[in-house]
């Protein structure tokens, strides 16, 4: 009688990939003029910062969102939310923000619970994101990039300048060099990053920064671009307004959006 062989040890089973978005609308957006903070301002009657949340949740891969609130606007926050439809299998947070946006991602880093693995970082101000990029920029962190961000070619030249001094605003400024085009992207929103490399940068990195890549970049590690999309542009002046109203306009005709 042969006898029998132990039986082969189980494999650990990889931990699962979880992933957040983390929105940070803590800011004015005093270039749209006087009056609500631009993540509050309504598009097609319904808040920015609602816009921009469904667009994170509607991807599949996003099981948490944590919005990142003014310091003082968390409760008005969690009223809008629970005023508002949104997808029932995400789970969403609402957090105080600091007084800079570095400060608010690096509090909405803190609330994410242990087992989320990937992190996206999303303006408020860019409603629109088609579910396509997101789950692009969330494939690429999954497959081994440690922070993928999503950018277009530019469409324009663009030429480097000598500033105009500060007391002599809308002065002629000397150009002093045309860079490549073909060289140059204009970065989106969401950014994706490994959790751990990107809670690393933000303890790493003192100075203010408006983009959490060059945060990543100041580490060394590199950043990888996948393709953005035209519609994930930013609302920053009043005729961005406009046009995301048209954007939404022709979802609704064309997708019954």
């Amino acid at each position: 009688m042969s006898e029998e062989l132990p039986a082969a040890p189980e494999r650990p089973r990889a931990a699962p990939h979880r992933t957040a978005a983390v929105i940070p609308a803590a800011g004015r957006g005093v270039r749209l003029g006087p009056g609500a903070p631009k993540a509050l301002r309504t598009l097609n009657g319904t808040p920015m910062l609602i816009h921009a949340i469904r667009a994170m949740a509607n991807s599949r891969a996003v099981s948490l969102v944590v919005v990142v609130a003014p310091p003082d606007g968390a409760v008005e926050v969690k009223n809008l939310l629970a005023e508002h439809p949104l997808p029932e299998r995400t789970d969403f947070l609402v957090v105080p923000g600091g007084d800079s946006r570095q400060e608010s991602v690096r509090l909405g880093l803190e609330a994410l619970p242990a087992d989320i693995t990937t992190v996206l970082v999303h303006d408020a101000a860019r409603p629109l994101v088609p579910v396509d990029t997101v789950d692009a920029v969330i494939q690429a962190v999954r497959d081994g990039a440690p922070a993928v961000v999503p950018a277009l070619p530019l469409a324009d030249t663009v030429k480097q300048v000598e500033p105009a001094p500060a007391d002599a605003p809308g002065s002629p400024e000397p150009v002093v060099a045309t860079p490549q085009r073909a060289l140059l992207r204009a970065v989106q929103t969401p950014q994706g990053f490994d959790r751990a490399l990107l809670a690393r940068a933000h303890a790493t990195v003192t100075q203010d920064v408006t983009d959490d890549a060059s945060m990543v970049e100041q580490l060394g590690v590199q950043v990888v671009v996948v393709p953005g999309h035209e519609e994930a542009f930013k609302v920053t002046r009043p005729l961005d307004l406009v046009l995301a109203e048209a954007v939404l306009a022709r979802r609704r005709a064309n997708d019954g959006y």
